[in-house]
Formats: structure tokens, sequence, C-alpha cells
């Protein structure tokens, strides 16, 4: 019965997040609130994660979602359940794409969907920063201002933002920042 819920609950995942990887994210929040499979917070880690492993974001957060509620077969289920639709909508546009690709109905859908997808990925942007720099669960225990704020967090996100801009390092590799932040996490136990 699990193995037909994460089928399910990650094709319509799939069906829906138009836009890649990031689109997912709301989907995602949605099916941590409705099932409690992982927190929020489990989603940020699985994002960090996924955004730091080889893959799209949503085929490895469905991987590791699959796995974390059913072992290997729900990790090959989920992701399975993810990219089907992906496949049957490319084979169905394939095979009318010539016959009506000077469509301006066609036209109108694509240009439709991109701001649609914009909101997507800027809603799941937010949010990651939101959960990153805020601490609304500790705020919502003890009420002080302080205790809201991920202090480390934000030092060390301001940090890398400007080091990221400066003309020497912007030509760098993102690989290098994204190794350089997980060894900062890990030494300075960032959570």
């Amino acid at each position: 019965m699990i193995y037909l819920q994460l089928f399910i609950e990650f094709f319509k995942v799939g069906l829906f997040s138009i836009g890649g990887g990031l689109a997912t994210l709301p989907f995602l929040y949605n099916i941590s609130d409705r099932l409690r499979w992982y927190s929020h917070m489990d989603l940020a880690n699985m994002i960090a994660i996924s955004e730091s492993t080889p893959g799209p974001v949503g085929v490895n957060t469905a991987t590791y979602v699959g796995n974390t509620v059913a072992g290997i077969l729900g990790s090959v289920v989920a992701t399975a359940a993810l990219i089907v639709p992906s496949i049957i909508i490319i084979i169905i546009i394939s095979k009318f794409l010539n016959k009506f690709k000077d469509s301006k109905h066609v036209k109108n859908v694509f240009y439709g969907l991109r701001p649609a997808s914009v909101g997507l990925i800027a809603a799941a942007g937010y949010s990651v920063i939101i959960m990153a720099l805020l601490n609304m669960e500790q705020y919502n225990k003890t009420g002080i201002i302080s205790d809201m704020f991920n202090i480390k967090a934000i030092i060390f996100a301001t940090i890398l933002l400007i080091i990221t801009n400066l003309k020497k390092t912007k030509k760098s590799h993102p690989v290098i920042f994204i190794l350089v932040s997980a060894f900062i996490g890990i030494l300075f136990k960032f959570n």
C-alpha cells in the first residue's frame, strides 16, 4: 500500500511541477504537511543534499523520500513516479509538435506556463531562505525575537553572497562553493 501511495503522490508532483526540480518544492512541502513522511527541516536537508549531488533536485529528493519511507524499492517507485509524467508528456508533445508548432494557442500556453514556473521556483526559494535563516520553531516556543533569527546562517549566507560576487571568485566553479559550504556546515555544526 505504501508503494502505491508513494507512486500516486510523486506522479502528481511530476505531472504538475512544471519548471524543473525547484518547482517540485511546493508540492513536497504539501506532502510533508499532509502525510508527515518527513519534516520541513528534513526537506531542507534533502534540498541541500540534492543541490550538492549530481542530478535533478526533484529526482534526488524523490529518491531520498522514497528510501526514507519505504527503503530501496520505495526510492525506485518514487523516482519512477516522478519521471513517468514527463516521459508521457514528451512522447505526446513530440507526436503533435510539428503539427501545432506554429499555432498561436500553443505559443500562448507556453507563454502562460513561464510565469507559473517562475512563481513555483520563487515560492520554493522563499521557503528555503525562511527555513535556513529563521528559526520559527524556537521563536514560537519562547516568543523572544532574537530566537527567531539563525545568526550563524545569516552571517554565513551574507559572507557567501559577498564572496561569490567578488571579481576574483565570480568565475569559480560552483562545486568549490558547495564543498566549502559543506565543510563549514560540518565544522560549525549548522543544523
